[in-house]
């Protein structure tokens, strides 16, 4: 059906997806609503990864493309639910402060990234938990979540998509050169990695990920994604200038009982543009 909701005036396309309990406790939930950072080795790297909140239901946030979670989740970080949520944010591997190594971009790179983010949360004790995946993210999510369906307990991504056209390279080859980015965008990351990694990282990132497109039908994952049997929210801004929305509308009809709920206003990053809103649907969908 389709409604119109509260706050900013979210369209939502909504399946029924099933209910299912809210997940064990892990052992790093005594650390409260303080925010920790750490690193815990995980095949055979060092990754770092920020945790808060004391709820017994584990959240994974994973970040887009040379994103962390300190560039791309402060407002999750801050505010989302700690007394139902115990929520962890990685930095994948060669991104944030999960240096060494540095970066790169394997044809297999996104099954690394789901690898490493599910192990991760396995280092850490949980034995069940939802992921929030954003961009890049949001890919590693869906590939996780068909892969490995009995961790999973629900899905959220937004700004994902399962497959690279020749549009999104030539929208890809767009930001190919960080110096013409806006400098909101740019100076945290410059201050992160250094202008030189960055411009490096992100000309490398554009190579990897256009590479797909070479792929039948431009493949990702899109032949994963009907084995995606947990409760999935896809979220997508329409006026998201860096993945179309047929994306996003392709990974619904693909996944069953997926939700698929429309941001009028929202861009690439909504949940931070929007944050509110965006926290209250999500803990929602999560309850």
């Amino acid at each position: 059906m389709v409604r119109w909701s509260v706050g900013r005036a979210l369209r939502v396309l909504l399946l029924p997806a099933r209910a299912a309990p809210l997940m064990p406790r892990g052992p790093a939930a005594c650390y409260g609503t303080s925010i920790t950072s750490a690193k815990v080795q995980v095949n055979g790297v060092y990754l770092h990864y920020q945790q808060t909140g004391e709820g017994s239901h584990a959240v994974l946030l994973l970040p887009g493309m040379l994103g962390s979670g300190q560039t791309d989740f402060g407002p999750q970080l801050k505010s989302m639910n700690k007394q139902l949520f115990t929520i962890v944010a990685w930095d994948p591997r060669g991104y944030g402060q999960s240096i060494p190594p540095s970066r790169d971009f394997p044809p297999d790179f996104f099954e690394r990234d789901a690898k490493d983010a599910v192990d991760l949360m396995q280092a850490l004790k949980f034995k069940k938990f939802s992921l929030l995946g954003w961009s890049d993210g949001g890919i590693t999510a869906l590939i996780a979540a068909a892969k490995y369906p009995t961790l999973i307990h629900k899905l959220v991504v937004w700004g994902a998509n399962a497959s690279v056209t020749q549009e999104d390279v030539r929208i890809y080859n767009g930001i190919r050169d960080v110096s013409k980015w806006s400098e909101k965008v740019k100076k945290p990351l410059e201050e992160m990695y250094g202008h030189k990694y960055l411009a490096k990282t992100c000309e490398a990132w554009v190579d990897g990920i256009s590479r797909f497109a070479e792929n039948s039908n431009g493949s990702i994952c899109q032949e994963l994604l009907p084995d995606i049997k947990c409760p999935t929210l896809i979220i997508h801004g329409e006026k998201d200038p860096l993945v179309p929305q047929a994306h996003a509308e392709y990974i619904h009809k693909h996944i069953k009982s997926s939700r698929l709920l429309l941001m009028p206003e929202g861009k690439h990053n909504l949940h931070l543009r929007f944050a509110e809103d965006f926290n209250r649907e999500v803990e929602d969908f999560l309850r």
